[in-house]
This record gives structure tokens, sequence and C-alpha cells, in this order.
């Protein structure tokens, strides 16, 4: 009767991690769109000058980005089940793929902020002041943003890398995969939150 008790008790702790996991998640959410609410506000204030700046980003690398994030997302879905199967080492592997695809991500987004910053498309760059308020705030808005999920990607990361260690100890198995999932939550968050970053700033010119 105790042992029940006891697999009851687990099982509203799970739950209640994934309950927490997905209020989160809306909390993210509401956060993101806001600052998309920001964008089409200013956009439609400063149309042209959006228009021009967009132009100065690159849609090969925020292509690249797109389809480096849409399969790490299909890796971290696949760990999931991987774990349900009890195949550890897949687990372990799916994992591995997924944080190398994310660091691939980073290196990417880092060359492209540095062109940037090379060629003085940045806030408070003599260059923006002189091309006036609508650059800026394009500018502005895409350097927040898009560092905001920078560092989005570099909790999930942390996140699956604790994962892992728990795997790879076998401390996180087929009857406790409830991190594993809330991981895959937060990085399918991640991946959601690049789906609109990308058509916003490379695509609709």
């Amino acid at each position: 009767m105790s042992q029940q008790a006891h697999h009851a008790d687990e099982h509203r702790d799970d739950e209640a991690s994934k309950i927490g996991m997905w209020l989160f998640i809306f909390t993210e959410l509401f956060l993101f769109t806001g600052l998309f609410i920001v964008y089409a506000i200013y956009r439609h204030m400063h149309p042209v000058a959006f228009h021009l700046s967009a132009h100065e980003l690159s849609v090969p690398i925020g292509t690249l980005n797109t389809v480096i994030l849409l399969v790490s997302s299909m890796t971290v879905a696949m760990a999931t089940s991987a774990i349900r199967k009890g195949q550890r080492l897949q687990t372990l592997l799916l994992l591995s793929v997924t944080v190398l695809l994310a660091m691939a991500f980073m290196v990417n987004k880092y060359f492209e902020w540095g062109a940037k910053f090379e060629h003085g498309l940045y806030p408070g760059s003599a260059i923006l002041h002189e091309r006036g308020f609508g650059d800026t705030m394009f500018f502005g808005l895409y350097f927040f943003m898009t560092g905001l999920h920078a560092l989005h990607i570099i909790a999930g990361v942390t996140l699956i890398l604790v994962v892992f260690a728990k795997v790879y100890r076998n401390k996180l198995t087929s009857e406790n995969p409830v991190l594993l999932d809330n991981a895959g939550l937060y990085w399918h968050l991640v991946d959601l939150i690049w789906i609109f970053l990308f058509p916003l700033f490379y695509l609709i010119t």
C-alpha cells in the first residue's frame, strides 16, 4: 500500500514539473509577443528604413540557422522517444547532436553579429545615428531580440547538458524521463521563437 502511495507521489511530482514548465513557456511567449508587437509598431512607423535595413542581413545565414534549429528540435524529440524505449546510448548520441547543432547556430550568429559591428551597424554607432531613427530602431530590436533568443539557447544547452549527465550516470531512465521531456519542451520553445524572428527580420522586406 505504501509503495502505491510512493508511486502516486512520484506521478504528482511529474505532473507538477510539467505544469511548471508549461507555465514558464507561456510567460516566455508573452514576453516575445510583446516584443513582436513593438517591432510591428515601429515597422509601421518607419517602413522604408526597416525595408532597407532588412537587406543588410544575410538571408542564407538566417536560413541555415533555421534549418539547424529545426533539425535540433527533431533530435531532441527523438531523444525523448529513445529514453522511453530504454535506448540509453542512442539518447546520449541524440542529445550530443542537439548540443552540437546549437553550437553551430551560435557560431553562425557570432560571425553575423561580428559583421554588423565591423560595418558599424549596431545601436549607438555613428553610422546608424546618421542614417536616422528608423534604422537605429531596426538594429536595436534585431540585436535585442536575437540576443535574448541566444540567451535562451545558452539556457537550453545548459539544461540539455544536465540531462545528458543524468542519463550518462543512469539517474535519468525510462522510469523517470520528465526532466528530458521538459528540456525538450524548452528547446521547442527556442525553435518556435526563431521561426518568428527569422521572417520578421530576414524575409519581410
